[in-house]
This record gives structure tokens, C-alpha cells and sequence, in this order.
């Protein structure tokens, strides 16, 4: 398959909300925070595969920046939420689905005694941070250098309207390093609110990491003795790596955990899982929102769940993962390239050696683009149980014509 990459709708599209949107798009979905020549604007998706509004198809691998975890579109997914609709959606107030939904969590979270729900990922991470402040009476937040956890002023990645106020109760550490979280831990006294940890360490343009035992067990050990809250942030990997929490294999709990994305398919929807500590904490704060209580995305998210933990879509998804990785791998050697992929193979990055530029990066993925594979030259990856073993097969031999499209265009290893 090859894209036919006819940029000319989108091109149109872009013009037009230009007028009318600052920059035309916002945020981490802003192509032009890429390189040049990938599409910003899209018309369809269905299981692994997206078209972009000029009509070219795509083997993804964003998966919608991590929302899509079954396949978009999923049967049993969409049945379940427009029946909801059909019912009602938004109303004074929730349905029964809040409570069905609630139950399956508790249920299937190895660390929940209670839980509240939220539309974004932000919403829950603030939330997380706000019940840790409520139910210690203490200020101080743990936060690993460049770590993501939203777009607010406490937490965003950009300093461009936010006060020193917004950031004067958070104090940085290195992840997996215990004595730089020690030293955070020392600066904090007796105000320690929480540590803030995401799933695995997963920055932006670098190697991701996975958590290395002894530091969130030490991590465990400190909120133990402090009486602080850990806070795991499985915004981004949860209900992807294990559908208990992604810390479940590690055999530490947090006491409070956010989630999001793969939740509910691609329904808007978060949550927030908690120990029952926190759960008075919880109860005391005012957090809400118009349409917090949406029944479709809480029936889709019911749907999801009850499909990863009964289904081996997570089994799945891992192996065709492994498949991708080594099959890049070797490619990429036959073309004279050295690719560092780190991270779950269910959500890799892959990066260039010596690119520090990312101008081989960027023009594999645009050649890739061309040849009908959707990838990302900085960004962590997705895979979803939608894909099959031909469209990882399909998407390597898209791959390995790259590689050659930009080694001809002169492009080599650094």
C-alpha cells in the first residue's frame, strides 16, 4: 500500500481554521511541531488504520495518542455507548452506569477502594494532587524532571503564562534514582504532600525507561513513613501494560492513581482510583464539571474494561509489539542504521542514534508516511489489539522502503 499523500484538502482545511483558531490547531495534535508533510486533519479511522482528510490511508501507530487500545471503532465499544445514548447521555445527574462502571474498577485495579471520574487525563492527575493536599494538610509534590502530566499551569511543559506561584510547591528529583527523590524528600520536610511518578519514565525526544523495582519500592517505603500519598500517573499506560495498573507487576500499590486514554476505546473519560486513606480526603474536596458524569463514555468504558481483562487483547497487542520492534531492527541494520527502541513494546519509541537533530528521524517518517505507515520521530508510540500480524508485516515492508527512499535521497547514518 502507498499513500497517495495529496495534501490539497487538508492544506484548505489548515487555511481555514487559521482564520478562526489561533495556529489553526492546538496542542500536542499540532503537526507543525513535527516535520513538514505530515497531515493534520483526518476523516476516518477504523481498527489499526486512519485516513487523512485527502483520503490516504495509514497503518497507525499513535492510535489516537494513546485512546485507541482495542481497535478504533471497536463493535462492542460503539454498541455500548450509542445504546447509552439512546438512553440519555447528559442529565442532572448520573446513571446507573456510574455505579457499574465504579464496581469494575474497584474490582479489577489491584489498588482501589473508591473511585472518582473526570473527562481528561489533567483532570485526573489535578485531581490526584489536590486529594493529597486535602488529606494530608501538607503543600510539597514530587516531581520527576521532564515528566508529563498534563496541560495546566501546575503542571504543563510550557512556562508561557504560568506564574512562579503555579510551580512554588513542586519540588523536582531524577526518576529511578533514589538519592535524588531523597534529597527531594529532604527539601520537603514536613510538607509533603505526595510523590507524583508516572507508569515508566517516558519524556518527550528521549529514552524511555522502566521503573526499576527498588525505587518504587524506596518510593513505597517514604509516602509509608511520611504519610504522604504515591500517586501514580497511568494516564498514558494504563489498562495498555495491565489491566490492574501498570504498577500491578511490580507488586506496589499507589494510593492514588489517574487514568485516562485507553479507558474507554477513545470516549472522553478519566478516572481517579484511590485507597481507602484517602478516601475522606477525597470526599471533602469540590471537583466537577458539566459533563463529568456522561453515561457513553462510562458505558464504553465499562465495555473496554470487561474486554482486556476477560480477552488476551493485552497478550496480543505485547507480541504484535515485539514483532515491530525486531522486525525494525533488523531492517534498519540492513540499511546501515542503529535504532535505540526503548520503552514497552506496546508503546515504543524509536529513535536514531547520534540524531540529535532528529533529521533522519523526521525523514524516515515522512518517507514512511508516503508509503502508508503513520509513525512518530520523538514521541512514544502505540500499539493496539487491532493489529494484526499482516499489518505489522505490511507496515515493516513499508518500513524497509523508507529506509531506502532516504538513503537514495542521500540521508545516511550519522
Amino acid at each position: 500500500m502507498t499513500a497517495r499523500l495529496l495534501n490539497s484538502r487538508d492544506a484548505e482545511l489548515l487555511e481555514r481554521a487559521q482564520r478562526v483558531v489561533p495556529n489553526g490547531v492546538w496542542g500536542h495534535m499540532a503537526t507543525r511541531a513535527i516535520a513538514p508533510g505530515y497531515p493534520q486533519f483526518f476523516s476516518r479511522s477504523q481498527g489499526c488504520r486512519v485516513w487523512d482528510a485527502d483520503g490516504n490511508e495509514y497503518i497507525d501507530f499513535m492510535c489516537a495518542w494513546g485512546p485507541n487500545v482495542l481497535g478504533y471503532r471497536h463493535p462492542e465499544v460503539e454498541a455500548a455507548a450509542l445504546a447509552r445514548i439512546d438512553q440519555g447521555d447528559i442529565g442532572n445527574g448520573p446513571t446507573d452506569t456510574m455505579v457499574e462502571l465504579a464496581e469494575l474498577l474497584v474490582d479489577t485495579l489491584d489498588h482501589a477502594d473508591w473511585t472518582l471520574f473526570q473527562k481528561n487525563g489533567t483532570d485526573a492527575t489535578t485531581v490526584c494532587v489536590t486529594v493529597a493536599r486535602a488529606s494530608t494538610g501538607r503543600r510539597k509534590i514530587l516531581v520527576a524532571r521532564g515528566a508529563y502530566h498534563g496541560a495546566v499551569p501546575w503542571c504543563s511543559p510550557s512556562l508561557i503564562g504560568v506564574t512562579t506561584e503555579d510551580r512554588a510547591h513542586l519540588i523536582l528529583f531524577d526518576y529511578n534514582n533514589i538519592e535524588s527523590l531523597d534529597a527531594a524528600v529532604d527539601a520537603a520536610g514536613d510538607d509533603l504532600a505526595g510523590i507524583l511518578l508516572t507508569a515508566f519514565q517516558h519524556d518527550v525526544g528521549k529514552d524511555q525507561h522502566l521503573p526499576e523495582a527498588d525505587f518504587l519500592a524506596h518510593a513505597r517505603a517514604v509516602c509509608d513513613r511520611t504519610g504522604a500519598a504515591l500517586i501514580l500517573d497511568d494516564v498514558r499506560a494504563g489498562f495498555r501494560l495491565d489491566v490492574r495498573g501498570s504498577w500491578a507487576r511490580y507488586g506496589v500499590k499507589p494510593d492514588l492513581a489517574a487514568y485516562s486514554k485507553s479507558i474507554a476505546n477513545g470516549w472522553p473519560l478519566a478516572a481517579v482510583a484511590g485507597a481507602d486513606r484517602f478516601r475522606e480526603g477525597a470526599g471533602k474536596i469540590f471537583t466537577t464539571g458539566s459533563f463529568w458524569y456522561g453515561s457513553a463514555a462510562m458505558a464504553a468504558a465499562v465495555a473496554t474494561i470487561r474486554i482486556l481483562r476477560d480477552s488476551d487483547a493485552l497478550a496480543h497487542t505485547e507480541a504484535m509489539g515485539n514483532r515491530f520492534r525486531d522486525g525494525l531492527a533488523t531492517i534498519s541494520a540492513r540499511h546501515g542504521f542503529t535504532l535505540r527502541q526503548t520503552g514497552p513494546v506496546q508503546m515504543p519509541m524509536v529513535l536514531f542514534d547520534g540524531d540529535q537533530d532528529l533529521r533522519i528521524g523526521n525523514a524516515f517518517c515522512v518517507a514512511g508516511l508516503r508509503r502508508g505507515i503513520y509513525l512518530h520521530p520523538k514521541h512514544n508510540m502505540f500499539l493496539c489489539a487491532a493489529h494484526t500480524a499482516e499489518d505489522i508485516d505490511q507496515a515493516l515492508d513499508a518500513a524497509d522502503g523508507a529506509f531506502a527512499d532516504i538513503v537514495s535521497a542521500g540521508i545516511l547514518a550519522a
